[in-house]
């Protein structure tokens, strides 16, 4: 209790004197009366109005934030600037000879929030029941007590997503780099201790759509089953469908559901947060599939609530959104000067939607699973989307990716040591869902897009100037969802690919996989019906040398995987004529190929970029640097790092769908010996050397 009210009166005391410090820098605010008062007069008011703003902040603000939780998240976090500054007009009211502009009320207050709540972090970390309650208030959740008798709880697993971090990336990102002579410490020094010590490190393999949509239904729900690309159009109904809109992850994970006959991964006791699925979880926030079904929406967006009730972290997320703009500004800028190739435009609203990914739902997210550990649930799984949204503009390995890696390096480190204050022991699974591809996009390297390729190989008229692809960039949808924008209509570049005369074809890019429809044709259209009708199509397409393999179906022998100079392989047989198509991508590939033509809703066509082996590099049909989606590369290649203490998985682990058994098993696994407080994160330091809330 007494150091409580020590704590209380040191923050009262900074408030303070920094009301009294802005005061005589502001014009605009002033703290004594017309005639002027001595210097223990002003202290007095600048007290009175310091704790005034802290009592009306304590009790008001909470009250303020729920009443306006179905304001939009980003409109919200503005918002805040004006509440609090509209607080302190309040305070200063009731202050003796406090005057101050509305305007500058809101500097004041930003200024107040971010220095109490510096303040305040800093005398908690020095007391770890203290900090455990700074860690729970952060969540806006109460920390709950201990099994009966004090019997340590069975372990709770929380599995972190990164999301489109390869598995070689992540080796590189764990080991120490040479630049200018010197030895660089590694981008991600948290998560190279663990594997020194704690932790094992294994590749995956996903299914031929080597995207968030296909892996994470699959890791969650247990089946990705006709999930053939990120978007496709099904003819059945006349949709667009398109994984991270909140109607189609909303169907998505009906089907799903519908399929296994089981609500998923997360169903006991679990919390979702950030991803395009609920994974069966009772607790969501930032879920897409929740955003389209009424009555969760408020639910899924609470994660919000829970980050913004604490005015102090509103101030720092803006502070840190503002400085990643900049830096985005600069470090484009840099890359446009160097002439980086492959470079990729990030003017525009970019700046905006990377600080939203790489900031604003990092804190939130992470604010939710350090909620979710203090809580004592037993399986947790959220998805940080920063590295992936910057891997696509500025790609994979670049300078401006691995930094991004490290903050993340720093957020785990702040969950892990948050855990130790949770009321059971925790076991950190970190995993991908994907990686990425590097390679200039098709347009630059061969003069015209996939859609006017196929359009030529129809003897349909091009376009001179074709419009830009469209990205399939997580961070951009996710965006107009926290901003609580009607789905409809919002996606006007998306819907134009599904434009025109039902003769002429449908053409969509997800990644380096393209999907070609044709919408006045019933079912799927064979080999023989596209030949008849668009006798050159096919021989312009594999022939072209940015496409590796077509995938069609012939009414006589099944499918096949089509390449250049007549090569085929017949996927049913295995049966190979001339060079086989598919050798460049690897062992499995067949096998994922013939998996996908299975699908209901499979494109009539399925294009593949090109890949070279020796490079790595790829094609995407869509405009990014980095790409994903199809098959080539690290795209294929995510990762799972995962607790010594857990039985390791036989391997290779092939499909979403077979990790989501893996991660099954574990949630059920119960350790033969009891395990330590914190056995993921050994040598972890006390928590008063730990660095706090990332901030920028």
């Amino acid at each position: 209790m007494g150091r409580a009210v020590a704590r209380v009166v040191i923050v009262w005391a900074v408030s303070a004197a920094t009301l009294a410090v802005l005061a005589g820098i502001l014009p605009d605010f002033s703290i004594q009366s017309p005639k002027g008062d001595d210097p223990p007069q002003m202290a007095v008011t600048a007290g009175i109005g310091a704790g005034a703003f802290g009592v009306l902040s304590a009790l008001v603000w909470p009250v303020l934030v729920r009443a306006l939780l179905m304001v939009p998240a980003l409109v919200l976090g503005m918002l805040v600037f004006f509440l609090n500054g509209s607080l302190l007009l309040i305070a200063l009211r009731l202050t003796p000879h406090g005057e101050v502009t509305p305007a500058t009320a809101v500097v004041i207050a930003a200024v107040m929030s971010a220095t109490s709540s510096a303040t305040s972090t800093a005398l908690a970390v020095r007391d770890d029941e203290a900090y455990g309650r700074r860690l729970a208030r952060l969540a806006g959740r109460r920390r709950p007590e201990r099994g009966a008798a004090g019997r340590p709880a069975p372990p709770g697993t929380l599995f972190l997503q990164l999301d489109g971090v390869g598995h070689d990336v992540l080796r590189e990102a764990v080991r120490p780099s040479q630049r200018g002579g010197r030895t660089r410490p590694p981008a991600m020094e948290t998560v190279a201790g663990w594997l020194d010590s704690s932790h094992r490190l294994l590749p995956w393999r996903t299914d031929w759509s080597s995207q968030t949509g296909a892996s994470q239904l699959g890791i969650l729900h247990g089946s990705n089953h006709d999930v053939p690309a990120f978007r496709w159009f099904e003819k059945d109904t006349g949709q667009l469908m398109v994984c991270n809109r909140p109607s189609s992850a909303a169907e998505l994970e009906r089907r799903a559901v519908e399929r296994t006959g089981a609500r998923g991964l997360l169903a006991e006791d679990g919390a979702s947060r950030g991803n395009l699925f609920s994974g069966g979880a009772d607790q969501m926030a930032l879920v897409m599939s929740a955003a389209a079904r009424r009555g969760t929406f408020r639910r899924s967006r609470s994660g919000y609530f829970a980050y913004f009730s604490d005015p102090a972290n509103a101030v720092r997320t803006a502070w840190s959104f503002v400085a990643e703009v900049a830096r985005e500004i600069v470090e484009s800028t840099a890359s446009r000067l160097r002439r980086d190739r492959p470079r990729i435009k990030r003017g525009g609203l970019y700046p905006l939607l990377r600080a939203f990914a790489t900031v604003i739902e990092r804190d939130v997210a992470v604010a939710a699973v350090i909620g979710d550990m203090l809580a004592g649930r037993t399986a947790v799984y959220a998805d940080l989307v920063a590295y992936d949204e910057v891997a696509h503009h500025s790609g994979p390995r670049s300078r401006d990716a691995f930094k991004v890696l490290n903050r993340l390096d720093r957020s785990i480190r702040l969950i892990a040591d948050a855990a130790r204050y949770a009321p059971r022991p925790y076991r950190i699974v970190l995993l991908s869902d994907h990686g990425q591809s590097h390679g200039q996009t098709f347009a630059d390297a061969y003069g015209l897009t996939l859609k006017e390729l196929v359009r030529a190989g129809c003897d349909l008229p091009v376009p001179r100037r074709a419009g830009r692809s469209v990205s399939g960039a997580e961070a951009r949808t996710a965006a107009r969802t926290a901003l609580h924008r009607d789905e409809r209509g919002r996606h006007p570049e998306e819907e134009k690919e599904c434009a025109g005369p039902p003769s002429d074809p449908v053409v969509l890019a997800s990644g380096n996989l393209g999907l070609v429809t044709f919408p006045d044709l019933p079912g799927r259209v064979t080999r023989e019906e596209i030949d008849q009708r668009h006798p050159t199509l096919l021989k312009t397409l594999v022939d072209h040398p940015g496409i590796g393999f077509v995938l069609v179906r012939s009414a006589t022998r099944g499918p096949l995987a089509l390449g250049a100079g007549g090569s085929e392989h017949e996927l049913d047989t295995g049966r190979i004529r001339g060079a086989d198509p598919l050798a460049p991508f690897g062992k499995g590939a067949a096998e994922t190929v013939r998996r996908t033509d299975g699908f209901p809703h499979v494109a009539d066509l399925m294009v593949n970029s090109s890949y070279d082996p020796a490079t790595g590099a790829v094609h995407a049909f869509e405009e990014q640097a980095g790409s994903h989606g199809g098959l080539g590369g690290d795209q294929s290649r995510p990762f799972l790092l995962f607790p010594g203490t857990l039985t390791e998985p036989e391997h290779p682990l092939a499909g979403a769908e077979t990790l989501h058994g893996v991660l099954r098993d574990w949630l059920a696994e119960r350790p033969d010996r009891p395990l330590p407080e914190n056995p993921f994160a050994p040598d972890l330091p006390e928590p008063g050397e730990l660095p706090q809330h990332q901030g920028a």
